[in-house]
């Protein structure tokens, strides 16, 4: 762990070409991993986040709420492949329903929102090395989207993934490309600054920008919402949902108690000794929707007083070089989080919103709910949940966990409406008309077997 090793991932980085304000995140982390940064939280240093405001009680005038959409940008998180559902191409390419991805949905979602507003409304992709074509390819079926010249995406940056054994970066000629990894959605920031995209957003007349994961098909651009952050004045705020005994794994905001500040606090920032109390929705009401809101001025401000690094909390992610070989040497990947970003900012805020923006699809189980009649697809672009209550899914990962194991296996979604619970265990076929009332647990039939 010697600065000859660090020099040799800074070099490695500037040969691929890589811009200076990555290069400096990059360094910033790689000293805190050497360091031997946890990143932890204590309990004891925070309180809990009880009453934060609420969306359904914001009232904004529709003159104030056009107005702030007008300085709108919409920016979409795309960089995943979605591997661990078997996909090797961007998440948002897959088919959600009716034929449609979830990038023609977003689009479809922004679309709507421009003609509803009279808004420029421009949507901007933070890409990655592995999903910029594929994307943009798709995109090229839309020749409306582009707004005053500006690009439908920018490039996520990459860094080497540094070995476990003395922090230097790893060579694997079997694929090179393995030898580097995003450094986490933290990297937005360095990312936006780095591309000049943040300046060209400013100079093109947008104030505010509205970020959420391209998996996300609740976070829609919605004028209130925009209409309330421009008038809190307020630099970042970030969007939480009301926790339930399901939502215990979710990050959550709290509140530092030695300043009053705001901050994240994730899986990874908790001793294991203390995850009782992350994980209790009574003790921590809210959890973090990843739905973010940047007021651009002010955080290009910010950003120029850091010389284009925020100093958000390391993420410590331990890797083997190759994924799929777990005899390839050990590596670390250094990440952050986007919405740690809360605590750098003063006067950051949080707003409680529905669950309704908050339908992220991570497994199988909730592309299932999105195919079936518990959500009806809007002229908006929007899925419209039909129920009061969302049924649990749990479907056996070793037969559905694979989007083609699940497509070959569910064809036909069965009706949910009526259904509190529906656990799979074995390969059952879904593939005519059904409908699952109530709780039903399906046992292991052995063979292929289809439910009627």
């Amino acid at each position: 762990m010697t600065p000859i090793a660090l020099e040799q991932c800074l070099r490695k980085m500037q040969a691929a070409g890589i811009s200076q304000a990555a290069i400096d995140n990059f360094s910033h982390y790689w000293r805190l991993c050497a360091d031997g940064a946890t990143g932890l939280i204590p309990e004891a240093t925070i309180r809990p986040l009880l009453d934060p405001p609420r969306l359904d009680q914001v009232e904004i005038s529709d003159a104030d709420a056009r107005a702030a959409l007008q300085q709108t940008v919409v920016i979409k998180l795309n960089g995943g492949l979605g591997t661990s559902m078997g996909l090797d191409r961007a998440k948002t390419l897959l088919t959600v329903r009716d034929g449609l991805t979830f990038l023609d949905l977003i689009v479809q979602q922004v679309r709507h929102a421009r003609a509803e507003y009279a808004a420029r409304l421009p949507l901007v992709f933070m890409n990655s090395f592995r999903t910029r074509d594929d994307t943009l390819a798709h995109l090229a079926r839309y020749p409306d989207l582009t707004v005053d010249g500006l690009p439908l995406d920018f490039l996520q940056n990459a860094e080497p993934k540094i070995l476990a054994d003395g922090l230097g970066p790893v060579s694997w000629p079997a694929d090179p490309s393995l030898e580097w990894c995003p450094p986490g959605h933290g990297d937005l920031y360095p990312a936006l600054w780095g591309t000049g995209l943040l300046d060209a957003l400013i100079d093109a007349g947008f104030r505010y920008a509205t970020v959420a994961n391209g998996d996300n098909l609740g976070a829609a651009p919605n004028a209130t919402l925009a209409g309330w952050f421009a008038a809190s004045g307020a630099p970042y705020a970030a969007e939480v949902c009301p926790r339930t005994v399901n939502d215990r794994k979710g990050g959550h905001l709290a509140v530092r108690i030695s300043d009053g500040q705001l901050i994240l606090r994730d899986t990874a920032q908790t001793a294991p000794d203390e995850m009782d109390f992350f994980t209790d929705e009574h003790r921590h009401p809210f959890f973090h929707a990843n739905n973010l809101w940047l007021d651009l001025v002010q955080v290009r401000e910010t950003l120029r007083a850091r010389n284009g690094v925020l100093g958000l909390p390391l993420i410590r992610n331990d890797k083997t070089v190759d994924p799929g070989d777990p005899t390839s040497p050990a590596v670390i990947q250094l990440e952050s989080a986007m919405g740690a970003a809360i605590e750098v900012f003063r006067g950051a805020t949080a707003i409680a919103v529905g669950r309704d923006r908050f339908l992220p699809v991570k497994t199988t189980n909730e592309l299932m709910l999105l195919r079936s009649d518990v959500f009806d697809l809007g002229a908006d672009g929007r899925l419209h949940s039909q129920v009061e209550r969302i049924p649990e899914i749990d479907l056996d990962s070793k037969h559905y966990k694979l989007i083609d194991d699940f497509d070959a296996l569910v064809t036909v979604a069965p009706s949910l409406r009526g259904a509190e619970r529906l656990r799979v265990r074995g390969p059952w076929r879904f593939d005519a008309p059904a409908v699952v009332v109530g709780a039903v647990d399906l046992s292991d039939p052995g063979a292929p077997r289809s439910y009627r």
